[in-house]
């Protein structure tokens, strides 16, 4: 019986960085692009919310109906009519964002609340686990916190929420990230692999 030897992290860092190195211009434009379209983002939120809630009607719409193309020509799978009217209800689903962005950004503000809630109640709850292990247990405490109060004040001012909520919180998203290709963008060019 052959042993599998872990692979060389050492090796295995300085081939990354090595790359990060040789591709650090690209990762700094792109770095940059998300780092704009994140403050756009964060600058006009009610355009973002309607973009965000477009883009997902056109990922259920075209998702839906490939499903159904596929499904129709498999019909003698077993369970094939259940998975061809999920396949159909993602059609509809789709259709309603893209036809009525207002109607959809409202569900989607509520799935993002509820997204909020639960991911809220887990970090808390994981945070009294890691209390034992980790001396960083109160970051994973206070996100926690931080994610029921976000929950809290966006489901407070709903539906008025709605029309921004999911804008900003994409473009801070955006911004960070694009922030963080920058400053991997400018270590790797510098050669600095940590």
């Amino acid at each position: 019986m052959s042993e599998i030897t872990p692979p060389n992290l050492e090796e295995l860092r300085q081939k990354m960085a090595a790359e990060l190195a040789k591709h650090w211009k690209m990762f700094l434009i792109q770095g940059l692009i998300m780092g704009v379209l994140g403050a756009l983002a964060i600058a006009l939120p009610q355009f973002a919310t309607l973009a965000v809630e477009i883009l997902i009607g056109w990922l259920f719409l075209v998702g839906g109906i490939v499903r159904c193309f596929t499904l129709f020509s498999a019909r003698s799978l077993p369970g094939s009519f259940w998975s061809i009217i999920t396949a159909l209800l993602a059609v509809g689903v789709g259709l309603v964002l893209i036809l009525e962005p207002l109607k959809g950004a409202l569900t989607l503000t509520m799935v993002l609340i509820a997204l909020f809630i639960v991911q809220g109640i887990i970090s808390i709850l994981l945070s009294f686990q890691f209390r034992v292990h980790l001396s960083s247990w109160v970051w994973t405490l206070l996100s926690g916190v931080v994610d029921l109060v976000l929950a809290y004040l966006i489901w407070r001012g709903w539906p008025d929420t709605a029309t921004w909520a999911l804008g900003l919180l994409v473009g801070v998203n955006m911004l960070f990230a694009g922030i963080s290709l920058i400053f991997n963008a400018l270590a790797a060019r510098n050669g600095d692999p940590s």
